[in-house]
């Protein structure tokens, strides 16, 4: 029983780890995966660099869906990269400024 609920935090927390990795804090509000576009810029704003990298192919792959990056911060040092493919966010990463 002891060995069981040594376990269970250490579950809890890699959940929570997981969890941050696909959201990210925009003052008091959160945006995640899946969010639109517009969703993402009510919160957060517009990006200071927006860029048009391509198109892909959608799930039925009978029409194209463009490929963005909208770059935020730095803040505390970091961007944070949010790609979004046919105006759904699909990846946010954060990288360091050197």
């Amino acid at each position: 029983m002891v060995k069981i609920l040594s376990v269970v935090p250490l579950g809890l927390l890699l959940l929570c780890t997981a969890a941050r990795a696909d959201t990210m804090r925009c003052g008091s509000q959160l945006v995640s995966e899946g969010d639109r576009a517009f969703e993402v810029e009510e919160k957060c704003g517009r990006p200071i660099y927006r860029d048009q990298i391509g198109y892909t192919l959608g799930p039925s792959e009978r029409r194209e869906m463009l490929i963005e990056e909208w770059v935020y911060g730095p803040t505390n040092g970091v961007h944070s990269i949010l790609t979004f493919e046919g105006n759904r966010l699909t990846r946010i990463e954060r990288r360091r400024t050197r």
